[in-house]
This record gives C-alpha cells, structure tokens and sequence, in this order.
C-alpha cells in the first residue's frame, strides 16, 4: 500500500530519471522515500516533525539500505545545501565529472526507493 503522495513522487522520480534529470530524480527520490517511511513506520503520529535522519535511523529497515540511504541523503545535502556559490570553478572545469557522479547517485537514489517502497509487501 502506498499513500497517493508517494506514488506522486515515485512517478515524479522516475520520469526525472527517464529523461536524465539526474539531480531532480535524486531529490524526488529522496521525498518518496521520506514519504514512505513516515506513512508505513510512524503510526501513531505520521505528522511528526521528524526529518530524514531520524526516520532512516528510526524504521525498521535492513543495515544494507539504511547505509545507502544515509549516502544519498548526505550527497543530496551537499547540492540543496550549497555553502558558497561562487566556488564553482571545478564544476565548471569537469561538467562531465559531475554529470556521471551525478547520475551514479540517481541509479542508487532510484533503486534504493524500490526497496523502500517494496519492504513492506502484502497481497
């Protein structure tokens, strides 16, 4: 079962993806997985003010998987959260750098919400 606002952005992630938005598909693929984990593990109260962080060390999520989404998390901080803006000469020196390490991040963002998204099955 998934609330309509997770496959909202399960959908909005995977056309991201589709049409390499790679930096949009990690961050919609970041959103669902918040989503997700708050409506399947925070049962009493799902409109906590709990952030990512909590919510992957809180669900009851195998190692393997709360280790890869604490990697996307990290790295999607470090493109929200840009500290100096003028310090981009190595992005503009090696676009293409950026462009795979980017699309790496996605391939991980992207698989890692299926696990999420499936970690709870039922028929």
């Amino acid at each position: 079962m998934l609330s309509e606002w997770s496959g909202l952005l399960i959908r909005d992630a995977d056309e991201a993806f589709c049409a390499g938005a790679y930096l949009a598909a990690i961050l919609a693929a970041q959103a669902a997985m918040e989503c997700h984990l708050r409506y399947e593990f925070l049962l009493e109260d799902r409109h906590a003010n709990i952030g990512f962080f909590n919510l992957i060390e809180t669900s009851r999520i195998p190692d393997d998987l709360r280790a890869d989404l604490h990697t996307i998390r990290r790295y999607r901080n470090r493109w929200v959260h840009v500290h100096d803006p003028s310090s981009d000469a190595d992005l503009l020196q090696r676009p293409d750098y950026y462009g795979e390490e980017l699309e790496r991040m996605a391939v991980l963002a992207i698989t890692s919400m299926r696990r999420v998204i499936y970690l709870e099955q039922w028929v």
